[in-house]
């Protein structure tokens, strides 16, 4: 089945912006929960940095596959829907984690809560660029970015508290609270219609293949799943300019303004789950913060980024999205260098380190969300945003992958000088960000957007 065309874009449905965001916040804060128990969960069960990576980055590898599908599928299946079908699997899939005793149930519940958690942000924002007129887009965006900042926020002070005062399991109990906003979208959001039409499900498995593989590679640097993923991924290049419908669509790819944007998320991405990775482990056994210390350290700038969020989607539509791709980098790379230079000073400079982290991943994440709807056609925005997306949580799964494997290097307990290396890498990454806005600037014409008040 196709979907009909849509409803015009109209402001009466941007209080389903609002739930759906709520939707987000649940679905952010059980990534960073499990950030904070993360060295509790490797004492358990005895466990590697770079083992230990995958209950975060294996996380995101599924939502990296399951993002872009869920957005595919909104050209056939009702977002409501669909967003029902995921929420009802990330809750059924929370009560199993609950009872995990074993790291091989532990990782098992969290893939299959990813599965279903994906349907959440990018659909979120499909149904933003697709039902919220262009004047107010920006503000749409914003405000799920601020849910997403808000539960970076959260996270850690609830993954904190719960992990030092009852026990890891129970952080899959807050992630059942998302089931009681799917009565709630069945009364906000429009009922479409479908006409019949097909779905690539072999790009689709070969998309994620694509990504497991190489994921695999860079964490274990074994020969097969290199050659796992350079098969997987010629099979699907040769699907997408063979197929009639294809998974990804080439058009947005041969899009080179496009593919820049690509690059500047996934490496902001990168860079900010490398540091909730890092921090955590950083804090504990450099400074010897528990779980919940952890987490208040954490929570000042991921609150900041929510409040300033709201404020970003006024100036986004201000002030239009270049300027404010130009602040998440110059954010980013401020919070790099922090990092590696005073982060062995005191922990406070991470808490003022992360502080900037997270200004500048919720100002690249809207802005260059609101950026790809304005550049694609809208029949390629929800493939475009889902696209991004699935970058994005590579990007993700990259950062903890990369930090884990850096710190494998060392013996435990780490030092300052061991977390040298991760940061420093983390500035030449948004140097590389800075040089990919640098190119995208040069063919784009920064609009005069007329001024308003913020």
């Amino acid at each position: 089945m196709r979907l009909s065309p849509s409803p015009e874009p109209s402001m009466k449905y941007f209080k389903t912006v609002f739930i759906l965001s709520a939707a987000v916040l649940i679905v952010v804060m059980n990534t960073t929960m499990f950030n904070i128990a993360l060295p509790s969960i490797l004492r358990e069960f005895s466990l590697e940095p770079s083992e230990g990576a995958w209950i975060v980055s294996g996380y995101s590898i599924v939502l990296a596959v399951f993002t872009i599908t869920y957005t595919r599928l909104t050209d056939y299946i009702p977002i409501r829907h669909l967003l029902t079908i995921g929420i009802t699997i990330f809750s059924l899939s929370s009560i199993l984690g609950f009872f995990a005793d074993s790291y091989l149930w532990l990782l098992t519940a969290r893939l299959l809560q990813a599965s279903g958690a994906a349907a959440i942000p990018g659909l979120s924002m499909v149904f933003a660029g697709r039902y919220i007129p262009p004047a107010r887009r920006g503000s749409a965006y914003a405000l799920i970015a601020s849910s997403s900042s808000l539960g970076f926020g959260l996270g850690p002070v609830a993954g904190g508290f719960i992990t030092d005062y009852v026990d890891w399991n129970f952080l899959f109990v807050v992630t059942v609270m998302v089931l009681f906003i799917v009565p709630l979208l069945y009364k906000v959001m429009p009922a479409e219609t479908t006409k019949r039409g097909s779905f690539d499900v072999w790009g689709a498995v070969l998309s994620g293949g694509t990504a497991t593989f190489f994921l695999l590679y860079f964490s274990t640097f074994t020969p097969w799943y290199l050659a796992g993923g350079i098969l997987a991924a010629l099979l699907l290049w040769r699907r997408i300019n063979h197929t009639d419908v294809p998974f990804i669509q080439p058009e947005i790819l041969k899009n080179a303004q496009y593919r820049k944007i690509l690059y500047m998320s996934f490496l902001g991405f990168t860079l900010h789950f490398a540091v909730l990775f890092l921090m955590p482990i950083m804090l504990e056994q450099v400074y010897g913060k528990g779980a919940a210390a952890i987490g208040l350290i954490i929570f000042p700038g991921a609150m900041l980024s929510a409040v300033a969020a709201v404020y970003i989607g006024r100036l986004i539509d201000s002030y239009g999205n270049i300027r404010i791709l130009l602040l998440s980098q110059v954010l980013l790379i401020i919070a790099g260098v922090i990092f590696y230079t005073f982060s062995g000073v005191s922990a406070y400079f991470i808490m003022i380190g992360y502080m900037f982290t997270s200004f500048g991943f919720s100002s690249l994440s809207s802005s260059s969300t609101n950026e790809v709807s304005n550049i694609l056609p809208n029949e390629q925005i929800g493939a475009g945003i889902g696209l991004k997306q699935q970058i994005q949580f590579i990007g993700s799964a990259s950062g903890s992958v990369f930090a884990g494997i850096l710190l494998d290097f060392r013996k435990q307990p780490y030092t300052v000088s061991d977390f040298s290396l991760p940061f420093g890498i983390l500035i030449v990454l948004m140097a590389l960000s800075i040089l990919t806005l640098a190119l995208y600037t040069r063919k784009t014409e920064v609009p005069n957007v007329q001024k308003t008040d913020i």
